[in-house]
C-alpha cells in the first residue's frame, strides 16, 4: 500500500487513520494538562507524598479491575462504540475537574478519567493493530503514537499556559472541545465494527489469555511491564508535582519541562516504528529503551544541586518577566531522555504484542494483557514511592523508582524468547 512507503504523512490522507489519531490527540493532551494541574492541587490542598501517590493510584485502580474483560469485548464487539463511550466519559471529568473543592473529588474524578483513558487507549490501539497492513503495522503504530506524543506535548504547553492565564473553567472548556471534535471524527469516518474478528464459539476468554501466557514472549512483555511501571509511574505522577511545590515553578514552565520529553518522542517515535519493521529484533529496541528512561530518572533529582551549578534565566516579554531557575533546566534534560528512551521502547513493545494476540485472533485481549501488566505496578507504584520520599528523600524516592526499571530491564532480557506460531490455531486467513 501507498502508506507503507510514503511515510508517517501519508496515513493522514486515510480518513480512518486521522479518526483514530483524533482521539489520541484527545486522550494525550487531556492526560498531560490533568497531569499539570495535580500540582496545583496539591498546593491547594496541602497533600503528603502519599496522597499525591493516591493521584495515580485512583487513576490506574480502575483499570485494573475492566483491561482484562474490555480487551475480550473489543475483540467480540464493535470498537467504534467503545471509542465514542470513551470520549463522551473524558468530556464528563473535565466538567467535573472545573468543580474541584476538595482533595478527595480529585481521587474521585481520576478514577473515572482513568475509566475513560483505559477504553481510549485500548481500543485505539487494537483498531489501529488491526486494520493496519501487514507490512507497515510498526508504521500506523508508531506514527499513532506519534500523534499521541505531539498531543501530550500540544497539552503541556497549551495546557500549562491556559492554567497558568486562566485557571480552571477555560481550560477544561479546551479539553471539551477538542474532546468533542474526536467524537465527531469517528462517529462520521471509522467503519463499524473495525477490527473484533475473534469467534466467541472457537475460545473463552479465560481461553484466549492462558494460550498467550503460554508464549514466553508474553511473559516476558507482562513482567517487564508490570516492573517498569512502577518507575514510569512514579515520574509521570511526581515530576509536575516536584517541579511546582520543590522549586516554585509555575504552571507554564512545568508544562516546558514536560515538553522537553514530549518533543523528543513527537519527532522520533514514527521513524522508530519504521525502523523496527525495516531491523526486526523488536525486543533489543525495548531493553535499550528501558534502560535509557532508568538513566533519564536518576537524573531528576539531581535538581536539588541545579541552584549551585545551574544559573537561573529570566525571561522578558511584552513588558512582563518570568525566572527560570536553574532547577528548570535539569528537569527538562531529565525529561528530555525519558522522550528518547519511550521512543525506543513503545513501538517496538506494542508490535510485539500485537503480533502474538494475531496467533489467536485476539489483538485486544494481548493488548489488555500489556495494559494490565502496567496497572499492577501503576496502582503501586505512586503510593509507594510518595511514601518513601515521605519517609526518606526525592533521592532515595526517585532512585528507587530507576531501580525498579533496571531490574525489570536484565529480568526481561533473560526471560525473552521467540517462538513459532502455535500449530493448533487457525490463522485468519483460513477462516
Amino acid at each position: 500500500m501507498a502508506e507503507s512507503s510514503g511515510g508517517s504523512l501519508r496515513l493522514f490522507g486515510n480518513r480512518e487513520f486521522v479518526a483514530l489519531a483524533s482521539t489520541a490527540f484527545a486522550r494525550s493532551q487531556a492526560y498531560s494538562t490533568i497531569l499539570i494541574a495535580l500540582g496545583v492541587y496539591a498546593n491547594m490542598f496541602d497533600t503528603s507524598g502519599t496522597v499525591e501517590g493516591l493521584f495515580g493510584t485512583a487513576f490506574a485502580a480502575i483499570q485494573l479491575l475492566i483491561v482484562l474483560p474490555l480487551g475480550r469485548y473489543i475483540d467480540l464487539k464493535n470498537s467504534k462504540k467503545f471509542l465514542l463511550v470513551g470520549l463522551a466519559l473524558n468530556v464528563a471529568v473535565f466538567v467535573g475537574f472545573a468543580f474541584v473543592s476538595a482533595v478527595e473529588h480529585v481521587i474521585l474524578l481520576r478514577v473515572v478519567q482513568g475509566l475513560g483513558a483505559s477504553i481510549l487507549w485500548l481500543t485505539g490501539t487494537t483498531v489501529v493493530g488491526e486494520i493496519s497492513p501487514d507490512e507497515s503495522r510498526g508504521l500506523w503504530i508508531g506514527t499513532y503514537n506519534q500523534v499521541g506524543a505531539f498531543s501530550s506535548l500540544f497539552g503541556d504547553l497549551v495546557g500549562g499556559l491556559l492554567l497558568f492565564v486562566y485557571g480552571f473553567g477555560l481550560t477544561y472548556a479546551v479539553l471539551s472541545l477538542f474532546t468533542i471534535g474526536a467524537f465527531v471524527s469517528v462517529y462520521l469516518y471509522l467503519r463499524d465494527n473495525p477490527g473484533g474478528r475473534a469467534d466467541p464459539e472457537e475460545a473463552t476468554g479465560y481461553e484466549t489469555l492462558r494460550d498467550l501466557m503460554e508464549r514466553r514472549a508474553i511473559r516476558a512483555l507482562v513482567f517487564f511491564r508490570g516492573a517498569f511501571s512502577v518507575g514510569k509511574m512514579a515520574v509521570i505522577i511526581f515530576l509536575p508535582i516536584y517541579a511546582q511545590t520543590g522549586f516554585g515553578i509555575n504552571e507554564f514552565l512545568t508544562g516546558g519541562i514536560m515538553a522537553g520529553g514530549k518533543l523528543t518522542k513527537s519527532l522520533t517515535q514514527g521513524k522508530v516504528g519504521d525502523l523496527t519493521d525495516r531491523f526486526g529484533r523488536k525486543h533489543r529496541f525495548v531493553l535499550a529503551g528501558a534502560l535509557t528512561y532508568a538513566l533519564g530518572t536518576a537524573l531528576i533529582p539531581l535538581a536539588e544541586y541545579a541552584r549551585e551549578y545551574v544559573p537561573g534565566v529570566t525571561l522578558a516579554a511584552l513588558g512582563e518577566q518570568m525566572a527560570l531557575p536553574g532547577a528548570f533546566f535539569v528537569l527538562f534534560a531529565a525529561y528530555a531522555v525519558l522522550g528518547v528512551a519511550d521512543s525506543l521502547r513503545l513501538p517496538a513493545s506494542m508490535a510485539l504484542f500485537v503480533e502474538e494476540g494475531e496467533h489467536f485472533d485476539a489483538v485486544g485481549s494481548s493488548l489488555s494483557l500489556r495494559s494490565i501488566a502496567w496497572k499492577v505496578g501503576q496502582v503501586g507504584g505512586p503510593v509507594m514511592v510518595g511514601a518513601i520520599w515521605d519517609a526518606t528523600s526525592v533521592f532515595v524516592a526517585f532512585w528507587t523508582a530507576a531501580g525498579f526499571i533496571v531490574v525489570s530491564s536484565v529480568v526481561f532480557a533473560w526471560l525473552f524468547a521467540v517462538e513459532p506460531a502455535p500449530e493448533h490455531v487457525a490463522a485468519p486467513a483460513d477462516d
